[in-house]
């Protein structure tokens, strides 16, 4: 009997700030419903691992934390190959990209299959170098400076003026109105990501989001584009419509020729009134509502999978305007036997006991 297609996924957090990993698996198993999917996870308490359904993990393992660098994340990862034997990688969270795209080839030459970007592309799309981009470019883009020290961040935010925005180099955003609560949320950045530490013009408009997958030779092979209905206190899309701007898809294509990006990639851009579309962000992996437009028969995480193994392609459907999305939480249920696994042993399988293995944190 053929044995399945084994998929590795990371990114699996569905709190307040989910990350893609789980909506990344439902797209998959929408349409390969027998897919074998090993959950990769920094933390036992990511969410994601104890899903059921379309979002299940069929085994979990824990990874090294980032700062722990790329070769024990190397051996790691092989580790887990042998026992699971997936044949592609598909990584949801910025800051793991630079590793894996470290020891990418020796992950190649053992069978496993990713698309990541060009190191170039990566930096250049960087919070603290995108508006080094925007003007050699010619895109509109916010006022942005980044430090690694909190009086230098205040002299960048008083030429910016206040409110706006501080952020973290891979995550966190916060809107700020005062020096103090500046070095307040600079610290808290500092603690939980470390530097640098980014100021933003904090431009009021309507927010836009261009999902995206591109192809080695960086032209988008399928999109889907929305107006952020609703957002967390962090900025986050909690709703979402597909609208149609041509203007918009037009700048997209030319920013992702431009950086001659290839894979997964969310464009956000904002819409002043009276001024040109201007890009505040791009980030290297599929967003947390990915599963929306494979709903919509725009499957862009199996469009992956076909592409990296030469698969015969499914149809990528439009998605039309005037479909919409409004996310909503789910309690999860668990044993807390699994989680005891998971803690101990640094991985458990879904249908079988876990074998003990040296903890990786």
């Amino acid at each position: 009997m053929k044995r399945p297609l084994s998929v590795a996924v990371t990114g699996l957090h569905r709190g307040d700030n989910p990350q893609p990993g789980a909506a990344v698996i439902r797209s998959l198993r929408r349409l390969i419903p027998d897919i074998h999917i090993v959950g990769l996870s920094y933390d036992p308490l990511e969410s994601g691992l104890y899903g059921h359904g379309l979002d299940r993990v069929d085994s979990a393992y824990l990874l090294p934390f980032h700062a722990k660098g790329p070769e024990i994340l190397r051996e790691r990862i092989l580790h887990i190959q042998e026992k699971e034997k997936f044949e592609v990688l598909i990584p949801c969270l910025d800051s793991e990209l630079s590793n894996f795209m470290t020891i990418y080839p020796d992950l190649k030459d053992r069978g496993i299959m990713a698309m990541l970007p060009r190191r170039t592309a990566l930096e250049q799309r960087a919070k603290e170098k995108l508006s080094e981009f925007c003007k050699r470019n010619k895109i509109a883009s916010p006022k942005t400076f980044a430090a690694n020290n909190a009086t230098s961040l205040i002299q960048y935010a008083e030429e910016i003026g206040y409110p706006l925005y501080v952020k973290g180099r891979y995550y966190e955003a916060w809107l700020v109105d005062s020096p103090a609560d500046l070095v307040q949320k600079y610290d808290k950045i500092v603690r939980n990501w470390g530097g640098p530490v980014l100021v933003q013009e904090a431009l009021m408009g309507d927010e836009y989001d261009v999902l995206g997958l591109a192809s080695e030779a960086g032209e988008i092979v399928g999109h889907c584009t929305i107006r952020k209905m609703l957002r967390t206190k962090s900025g986050k899309g909690f709703a979402g419509i597909v609208v149609d701007d041509p203007e918009m898809m037009r700048l997209a294509k030319r920013i992702i020729k431009k950086l001659n990006w290839s894979g997964p990639f969310e464009i956000e851009f904002l819409k002043v009134p009276g001024q040109p579309h201007t890009l505040f962000e791009i980030n290297p992996r599929f967003p947390a509502w990915i599963d929306f437009p494979s709903q919509l028969g725009c499957n862009l995480p199996v469009r992956l999978i076909e592409m990296l193994l030469g698969r015969e392609k499914t149809r990528l459907q439009n998605c039309d305007a005037g479909q919409m999305f409004i996310r909503h939480s789910i309690d999860l249920v668990a044993d807390i036997a699994e989680l005891a696994k998971l803690s101990s042993y640094g991985n458990y399988d879904a249908d079988s006991p876990a074998m003990a293995e040296e903890v990786v944190q």
